[in-house]
This record gives structure tokens, C-alpha cells and sequence, in this order.
């Protein structure tokens, strides 16, 4: 963490005791209610910020984030290009396909997300300093949280942002939202109060764990209840009407499928606050829409669009070489990115029958190979990942410890015997000179005889004659490389015997048919495991599993679902590390996704008018947040293009 860490909690001072005016019984009585209420009044956590274990790293009195360029100048734009279409600008409801950055103009309790920079801050994890609220308040247990909020914070309308507006969001959300968030918070957050126009608190149900819960309300997006009243307009309809936030960008240009495009706000509320200086520096934000991955990298280099994050290691190694970059007017570079990588790959559909057998998924996976992936298709760029906190203290490794077989002992029956001495699962092994090595594809037959799936006139069959067949649901708007993975894996798995198809569709028939799980195979990820949380219930948990739009392998499994449960209830930081480590081990032990790999670092190429700060944070790339332009490189662009 960077700088000094400080006590979270400031405890109140007990009153005073006055006995000069009580004597006897009755003044033992008086002094007694005291130090009851003085207790009662030291129990109570007062803070600038929030974090589960108590601690924050930045002071109260702190000036802004440590690694922004406080004297950042604003202005200029920057552009970027995105693959596919869009047919909405509301992002919370299951309905029509949201445009990007859709819900960058709307802030929060405790903080904003913007352009996937992550919770802020970006140099210290699991901390939360507030914004729309100027400090928190609640009990050592955790049972109840009281917000109070900045009396001068506005919606871009001008109209003031209130409790009454955070008391309507939090209903909305449950009454209106997606339905998997609205359960898990519904019987977790039974009641919400407004104690005044900037003050509002919220009561924790008893049975759960308190972890995530002040988050969840804290971080909750937070709309004017007068612009829903007086347009009727609904949470979970797809529309291209934005209600007023309060964030720093307001809507600028939305033309359906092609542009989008957000201003920043000069009258703003926040630009004051600490937590906002040296970020939101562009004057305008575009977002350009192409029909595929091709498309947006011709616009780049033709400077149609001016930055891009590039996520396909082939095209970074060998498509970089045209005329504005020998020039010297596009800049290439490999930044740090410090989280450990999304789990990332081909996941499977559990709800698809032929794939509950174990024994199938992984003859499958051993159609994919990695090193004969990394070198054709990466041009070795990609790294192979092993597990939900790859690289981290909390990735699970060899057999289980001392510790985690405790853990995993006080779960009960729900743990298969041999998930106490087996190595944690790891990817299979091949080789980078031969698609399908002998070795893979014998067990891979050896696996699916066992599964009861026979070779019958070089098809594989089950006892009933029903064909192993399987369909890679993908999406034509991604990038080429991506299609030559998925092809040469498919062509794999007919050598095997399988019925592979793969059925490539548009971006609006990929989105319908994502949501409704209409696939057997789909490239798709997963979060990392960086500490436990709430949010792992929709992500890994049974309950939602059926319909969960968080959890595309519909993986509903008791054992993940104690595992987690536990986690919630750790009380030190050591306890929950060992549980995110257990949870990893658990994860992997239910072969659901067959991991494709990840780049290390992040491959940002850019024309050459930005700049950043020196000193990368390890939680973000942060390009739209902290990232600024420079006018007098603008201009020297300019004229290096117009002498060329």
C-alpha cells in the first residue's frame, strides 16, 4: 500500500461524568447509565472511509490520490473505437445491448467506477474513501450504516443530490433490477431510512455475513427520483433518454450504432474534493463503432480514433508497422498492470447435459492447446494461467496445506475425499509444434470411452446412438486471432470424434442468445480472486446460477457454496486468504472453464498527444480517469502530419 496507514475509526470520547449534584443510590444509578451510554457511543465507528478491516491508507486531511498529477491541465478529446453495436444507453437493465462508459455519468455513496479503472483508489485495495458521502458511520458489528452526505453534491440538471434520491435508487435497483442482485440484496438490506435530506441509513439483516454489505449500498448509482417521477421511465427498459447524474461527464452525441460521445461538465459539483484532482481531464470522450475488430484498427491508424488498448498479442507483435508510427506519431507501450488476470477462456454450459459429466469437459479442454496457441496465434506474447489469483499469495498450489485440509474438513460432507490430497488442477500440458499431441488426444479418448461416449464409424456415440455433439456460440464482431483459436480447437475436437459446430452470429444475436445461454461452449471470464465479498454469490453461487447473467458456466455447486459461505465470515485477514485460497483450489477442482491464457501487462498504443503519470498505480491503466492531453504535442502532431 503507498504511504502511511491510519486507524479508519475515530471513537467518540465518553461524557463526562457530574456526580456533585447526586449523591448516594441514586447518583450510583446516574453513573452507571453513563458509562452504559458511553460504551454504547464508543462502539460506534466514525470515518472519512471505509475499509472491512478498519484501516485506510490516505488520512482524512489528504490532498489527492497519490499517483494522479494533481496539475494535470484539461482539455482536448480522445477518442477510441468499439467492436460491435449498441441499441441503448441503459446499462442496467437485461433488455437491448448498452452503449460503453453508459453509466460513467453516475456516482455513488462511496466512490464512482469509470472506464473499468476499478473502485477507486487505484493503489491500494479493498479502501473506499467517499464521495457523494463525506463520512461514514456505523456499530463494530456492522449491523446498520449511516451515510452523510455532501449538502452541496448536484445532478447535471442542477437540481441537489439527496437521500431521498439514494432511498429511490435502492429501491429501484431492487424493484426494477437485474433480478439475480435484487434477491441477494432484498434479504440482506430488509430496510432503508432517510434521516434527513443528507442523511441516510441502512439496516443489515441478521443470519448474513456483514461482508460486502456497506459496499453494495455504498456503491450503489445514485439518479434523480424527480427525473424518473416526472418521465415514467423505467430501470429495466431499453431506452436512449439518460437521466441527470452527478458524475463529471455529462451526454454529448448518441448516434445508434455509430458514435457516442460525453462532455466533461464545467459546472460539475465535485471538482473541489480531493479524491477529484488530477482526473476527468478530458474535455470530450468519443466512442466510434465498427463492425468488427478489423474495422476498428484501420480507423486507429488512420487516426479516425485516437487511443487503443490492444488485446490481441498477435496483431501487437506483427500488425504495428505502418507509416504514422515510423513516423513517430503513435507511441507503443507495455504498462504494469498489478491485478492478478480475469479467468479468462472457453467455459462451458453446465446446463447443457452432455457437459455434467467431468470426464467429458476435460477431454474437451485437451482439444485446446496452449503452447502451440501462444506461438502460432501470440507470437508467445500470452502467458498460460493456472488459477483465480494467478500470481498472487492467494493462488492455491501442490496439495492442500495443514490449514486449508482444516478448512476443508469443518465444511462436512460436501468435500469429495479427494480434494484433500490431490494437487490443485492445473492446465494440461502440449506442444508448441503439433495441434494435437499423441499423448492429449489418448487420454482425451480414453476419458470419453470411460464418460460411455464410443467411436461408432469415427463418431463418437453413447449407448442410445445420440451423436457427442457441441456448439462455440461466438461472436462475429471479435478480433480474427480469436476465431483462429476457436477454430483450430474445434478442428481438435473432431478429430476426436465430436460433433463440434461452431455458429458465428451478429453482435445483437450474440447478446440475446449470451443472456439466454443458448450455447454449449463461449468465450467468456470470470473475476480473479483478490478477497472474498458478496458479489462472489452471483458470480460462483447456486442460487442464482439458474439465470445469473455474472455466471456463464451456470455453475451451481454446494461445496463452492459452503466454501464461500465460510469466507464471509472470517474475521482477520490471514482467515480470509486462507478461504480465497480454498475457494481457488474448490474453483478449479469444478472444471468449468478451460483457460486460454492472458497478456501480463497492458498493450496501450496511443497518438502521440497524451500523456500519463510516470509512476503506474497496479489496480488500473486508468486512461480514461487520470491520463491527460497535452496541447503543445497536439499541435507538434499536427504539424509532423501536415509536412509528411
Amino acid at each position: 500500500m503507498t504511504g502511511p496507514r491510519h486507524r479508519a475509526d475515530t471513537r467518540a470520547p465518553a461524557p463526562a461524568a457530574c456526580f456533585n449534584l447526586v449523591t448516594g443510590v441514586m447518583g450510583l444509578v446516574i453513573a452507571t447509565l453513563i458509562a452504559h451510554s458511553a460504551l454504547a457511543d464508543e462502539d460506534i465507528i466514525r470515518s472519512h472511509g471505509y475499509s472491512y478491516f478498519g484501516e485506510l491508507s490516505y488520512p482524512p486531511d489528504y490532498k489527492h490520490l497519490n499517483y494522479v498529477n494533481p496539475e494535470a491541465p484539461r482539455g482536448g478529446e480522445i477518442s477510441i473505437a468499439v467492436s460491435g453495436t449498441f441499441d441503448s444507453m441503459n446499462p442496467y437493465s437485461r433488455k437491448g445491448r448498452a452503449s460503453a462508459l453508459s453509466s460513467s455519468m453516475y456516482e455513488s455513496l462511496l466512490g464512482e467506477i469509470l472506464a473499468g479503472s476499478g473502485a477507486l483508489p487505484a493503489d491500494v485495495s479493498g479502501e473506499y474513501y467517499g464521495l457523494l458521502a463525506h463520512s461514514i458511520e456505523y456499530p463494530e458489528r456492522k449491523d446498520w450504516v449511516i451515510f452523510r452526505m455532501r449538502p452541496e453534491a448536484r445532478f447535471s440538471d442542477g437540481t441537489p443530490v439527496t437521500a431521498h434520491d439514494v432511498y429511490f435508487s435502492h429501491k429501484l435497483l431492487l424493484e426494477q433490477g437485474l433480478q439475480s442482485y435484487a434477491e441477494a440484496v432484498k434479504v440482506r438490506v430488509p430496510d432503508a431510512e432517510v434521516i434527513d435530506d443528507h442523511t441516510i441509513k441502512f439496516y443489515f439483516a441478521d443470519g448474513f455475513s456483514r461482508r460486502s454489505l456497506i459496499e453494495t449500498v455504498g456503491f450503489t448509482s445514485v439518479w434523480s427520483r424527480k427525473w424518473y417521477e416526472e418521465t415514467g421511465a423505467k430501470l429495466n427498459e431499453s431506452r436512449f433518454e439518460v437521466s441527470p447524474g452527478s458524475g463529471p461527464y455529462v451526454v454529448d452525441e448518441v448516434v445508434p450504432n455509430r458514435r457516442v460521445a460525453f462532455r466533461r461538465n464545467p459546472d460539475y459539483w465535485g471538482w473541489h474534493l480531493p479524491i477529484n484532482q488530477g482526473r476527468h481531464n478530458f474535455d470530450r470522450i468519443r466512442l466510434e463503432y465498427f463492425a468488427d475488430a478489423t474495422a476498428a484498427f484501420e480507423a486507429f491508424k488512420a487516426g479516425e480514433t485516437t487511443y487503443r488498448t490492444e488485446s490481441d498479442p498477435k496483431k501487437w507483435a506483427t500488425a504495428y508497422d505502418f507509416p504514422a508510427l515510423r513516423r513517430g506519431q503513435v507511441v507503443r507501450e507495455e504498462l504494469r498492470d498489478g491485478n492478478p488476470p480475469t479467468m479468462g477462456g472457453i467455459v462451458f454450459n453446465l446446463g447443457k447435459e452432455v457437459l455434467k459429466d467431468v470426464r467429458v469437459r476435460k477431454a474437451i479442454a485437451l482439444g485446446f492447446n496452449f503452447e502451440w496457441t501462444n506461438q502460432s496465434l501470440y507470437n508467445g506474447l500470452y502467458a498460460q494461467q493456472k488459477s483465480f489469483s494467478d500470481g498472487t499469495p492467494l493462488e492455491a498450489k501442490g496439495v492442500p496445506t495443514a490449514e486449508e485440509i482444516a478448512f476443508l474438513k469443518s465444511l462436512g460432507d460436501v468435500v469429495p475425499p479427494e480434494l484433500l490430497t490431490a494437487p490443485a488442477i492445473v492446465p494440461h500440458s502440449s506442444a508448441p509444434d503439433r495441434l494435437l499431441p499423441r499423448k492429449n488426444r489418448r487420454e482425451a479418448e480414453r476419458l470419453l470411452d470411460e464418460a460411455g461416449w464410443r467411436v461408432n464409424e469415427g463418431r463418437r456415440e453413447n449407448a442410445d446412438g445420440k451423436p457427442l455433439r457441441v456448439t462455440f456460440l461466438f461472436n462475429a464482431t471479435a478480433d480474427p486471432t480469436s476465431k483462429s483459436i476457436v477454430v483450430s480447437f474445434m478442428a481438435n475436437l473432431r478429430v476426436m470424434g465430436i460433433d463440434a459446430r461452431l455458429d458465428v452470429v451478429d453482435d445483437s444475436q450474440y447478446t440475446v442468445r449470451e443472456r439466454d445461454r443458448d450455447y454449449d461452449l463461449i468465450l467468456d471470464r470470470y473475476p480473479s480472486l483478490t478477497g472474498t465479498g458478496a458479489g462472489l454469490i452471483q458470480r460462483f453461487g447456486s442460487a442464482d446460477a439458474a439465470y445469473s447473467l455474472f455466471n456463464p458456466a451456470g455453475l451451481a455447486s454446494p461445496l463452492v457454496d459452503a466454501v464461500i459461505e465460510k469466507s464471509l465470515y472470517t474475521t482477520s485477514q490471514a482467515e480470509e486468504d486462507l478461504a480465497v485460497r480454498v475457494l481457488d483450489r474448490v474453483l478449479r477442482h469444478e472444471f468449468f472453464l478451460i483457460p486460454t491464457g492472458y497478456v501480463p501487462d497492458h498493450l496501450v498504443a496511443y497518438w502521440d498527444m497524451y500523456d500519463h503519470p510516470e509512476v503506474q498505480p497496479p489496480y488500473a491503466l486508468g486512461t480514461l480517469d487520470f491520463w491527460w492531453y497535452n496541447s503543445e504535442k497536439a499541435k507538434a502532431l499536427i504539424a509532423s502530419d501536415e509536412s509528411s
